[in-house]
């Protein structure tokens, strides 16, 4: 279906939200964000994620919202309207809208003090790609803290081991000394920053 017939059907409730993860993808990651106060997603889409994770956070927390959102042939984003809406229909702490890249939203300064306990990363998957999103949002996020990692696993009728994401985080995100991995499913990968005597430890055990 293109991008408009889409766009048409959900304006008339004939056709939902488009969603990038599985459903045992989107349950993994609203077990981690549950009673999160401080969350971001990088690549909204049409917003069925990003729902979800609304209304599993904190009732005072705050969800970035961040993606380009580029204008398609009529001149708006079809993705940014219906995910906007999407979202609202959850009333449950606040959601700010970032309309960059997410190397740009990184340097944002509501953004870039960090203490992030919760950071779903799915918006570039090619292995430089998802290097500047990782080299963006990895420091960001608190110890303890998790950040989760979309489109980073080969599965059954999915990416191949020569996927660039897959093997940007078999090369550097599984091997980064700050995280441990925490869970994995389907083609999602859940890593746990570690606390700085957890840091320290590694080191010394190196």
């Amino acid at each position: 279906m293109s991008v408009l017939a889409h766009y048409v059907k959900w304006r008339l409730g004939l056709a939902p939200a488009e969603g990038a993860t599985t459903a045992a993808e989107a349950d993994c990651l609203v077990r981690h964000a549950r009673g999160k106060q401080r969350l971001a997603e990088i690549g909204v889409w049409q917003g069925g994620t990003t729902a979800r994770l609304r209304a599993a956070m904190a009732p005072n927390a705050t969800l970035f919202a961040v993606d380009p959102f580029p204008k398609g042939r009529l001149g708006f984003s079809t993705q940014r309207a219906i995910a906007t809406r999407e979202v609202a229909r959850v009333a449950n702490g606040q959601v700010v809208w970032i309309r960059h890249t997410a190397a740009d939203a990184s340097r944002d300064p509501v953004v870039g003090r960090g203490g992030f306990e919760f950071v779903f990363l799915d918006a570039l998957h090619t292995y430089e790609g998802l290097r500047e999103d990782w080299d963006a949002w990895s420091p960001l996020v608190a110890g303890g803290g998790v950040i989760a990692i979309h489109d980073s696993r080969a599965s059954p009728g999915g990416h191949s081991e020569d996927v660039g994401g897959v093997r940007f985080t078999n090369d550097v995100i599984l091997r980064d000394a700050r995280f441990e991995v925490l869970e994995a499913v389907d083609s999602l990968t859940v890593m746990r920053r570690r606390h700085r005597v957890d840091r320290d430890r590694d080191t010394e055990e190196r």
